[in-house]
């Protein structure tokens, strides 16, 4: 799908402010879309009462379509902190109580109220997918109405109909007709990031998440999760897709996840990252420290959301898989602070974290300037105390000529100790030839055995200009010191790039500006 076109989550209802800071809106820009369900139709002719199966026919859909009130706090992009209630819909699948709805509309929440055909229960959550946008929860009890799925191939002019509890006029039971304009189509949005969706034109609108789209039989072609009214466009979860991780979901077992609840933000400044807007106790998100209102900025050294969606958190996970151990960076508008560390290993720490009045750096820390080697080729923006540069090119044992920049307080005390901050950019075009990215970091990247630091492993980095890896370093030297180095080459292959940043307690901020800045120019 083209990156132009842009969703949002559904609309959730019947919110109620609760005291709380919003979150910056500096990095926040979200375009107003809607999110809806989904659902399937069965193959044969048509029937509008119950099947053979048990399963409802197209008259009796709407007992088997829950109304789903979510309780809890919720924090918005736009609007901040949030306590009181969300709805969404859900299609019973299961005489036992299994009913599969999206990811966006329970995930966070501390309770759930479920509306079956007028009667309330409540349900458990058992397993989710922020990628795929899916969950399935437990419904109390059991005896009740279900779905079929639809049984036949998917194809382009199948009549649909829209089943669910939107967010208009007075949110009671609602059916929209349209026909599959794409039965099999990739859907990038702002909270998922789905293989296999359908294209339809049976409008769905906020509050029709995860209700089904059904089929003249009142079979389940798909599950809706997105609509854009003005260009009458309205994505469903495809059947396939569904089943494909149904069982794993029913069994309690989360698919793509890290037990977020998001959605892909880009400021005007062209920040970006993946707001959380809840968490899910016990999830990885959970155990690193990730809290509703943040940002996660970065993961595997790779800047998330700059296209607007999903799809680099998820091909992220898709490739790594959910329990592998994940480099994350985090943004926290409530305190202006950065934090990293690691799903499914280190904590989230503090990386930079603002005085109480706001500013970008601790108040006796001076201004940021931009320091270079004594060619010009080399630069990166420090603190303005690390007056102390040097910048003299040297030729390594490997016969390469290094430009290089060091800035630092004191230059020598950096080199020497733990207890003086300083960073080190070198870049070299003949090191292309006889120069790796690991041999690099190996090299560099290692500090004495008799430093004691702690190290979690070689993980990889991008930026704007730059691809390799880098290794992150802490509680060096005895001094409780930080040491990062990164290697990489340029992205254009004119140049190898290294940069050594060791940041003493109480200047873990710089790494921000420091990381952000280095480059070297050979043109």
């Amino acid at each position: 799908m083209s990156t132009s076109r842009r969703f949002t989550p559904g609309a959730r209802a019947g919110f109620r402010f609760r005291a709380g800071r919003a979150p910056s809106t500096a990095i926040l820009a979200v375009t107003a879309l809607v999110l809806a369900g989904c659902g399937g139709g069965g193959g044969g002719g048509a029937t509008t009462g119950p099947t053979d199966s048990g399963a409802v026919g197209f008259d009796e859909a709407e007992s088997a379509t829950v109304k789903i009130e979510a309780l809890g706090s919720f924090v918005d992009p736009n609007e901040g902190a949030l306590e009181g209630g969300w709805w969404g819909s859900g299609l019973i699948v299961d005489e036992s109580g299994l009913a599969v709805t999206n990811n966006h509309v329970v995930v966070g929440a501390a309770s759930l109220n479920v509306d079956v055909d007028g009667e309330q229960v409540n349900a458990k959550i058992l397993g989710s997918s922020e990628c795929l946008d899916l969950a399935v929860i437990d419904l109390e009890g059991d005896g009740y109405p279900f779905f079929d799925w639809y049984d036949g191939e998917i194809k382009a002019a199948l009549d649909v109909w829209a089943l669910g509890y939107p967010a208009v006029g007075d949110t009671s039971f609602a059916v929209t007709r349209g026909i599959v304009s794409k039965p099999d189509t990739a859907s990038d949005t702002q909270w998922a990031s789905v293989e296999h969706a359908i294209e339809h034109d049976a409008r769905i609108r906020g509050g029709n998440s995860g209700g089904p789209l059904i089929d003249e039989n009142g079979r389940v072609v798909g599950v809706n999760y997105a609509g854009d009214d003005q260009n009458d466009l309205n994505l469903a979860i495809s059947r396939d897709e569904v089943l494909s991780v149904f069982n794993q979901l029913a069994k309690g077992r989360d698919v793509l996840s890290l037990g977020v609840n998001g959605v892909a933000v880009v400021g005007d400044s062209g920040a970006s990252g993946i707001f959380v807007s809840g968490v899910a106790s016990g999830s990885p998100a959970d155990k690193a420290g990730v809290v509703p209102g943040d940002i996660i900025t970065r993961m595997e050294g790779v800047t998330l959301a700059t296209d607007g969606t999903m799809a680099d958190y998820c091909n992220i996970l898709r490739t790594q898989g959910t329990d592998a151990t994940l480099a994350v960076e985090v943004y926290r508008p409530s305190d202006g602070g950065t934090y990293a560390g690691q799903f499914n290993g280190r904590p989230l720490e503090v990386a930079y974290l603002p005085d109480a009045g706001g500013t970008t750096a601790p108040s006796d820390a001076g201004d940021l300037t931009t320091v270079t080697d004594d060619s010009g080729k080399v630069s990166v923006q420090v603190p303005s105390s690390w007056s102390d540069v040097n910048g003299t090119q040297y030729t390594d044992d490997a016969g390469n000529v290094v430009y290089d920049v060091s800035a630092s307080p004191d230059v020598q005390a950096f080199y020497s100790g733990w207890d003086t901050s300083g960073v080190s950019v070198s870049a070299s075009q003949q090191a292309l030839a006889n120069q790796t990215v690991n041999g690099i970091l190996d090299r560099e990247g290692a500090p004495p055995q008799s430093a004691g630091c702690s190290n979690d492993g070689r993980q990889p980095y991008s930026d704007a200009l730059y691809t390799g890896s880098y290794d992150y370093w802490y509680n060096c030297g005895g001094t409780g010191s930080t040491y990062i180095v990164i290697a990489a080459t340029a992205d254009d292959g004119s140049h190898m790039i290294w940069v050594r940043l060791q940041l003493a307690p109480g200047d873990e901020w710089a790494i921000e500006p420091v990381v952000g800045s280095f480059m070297a120019d050979f043109s």
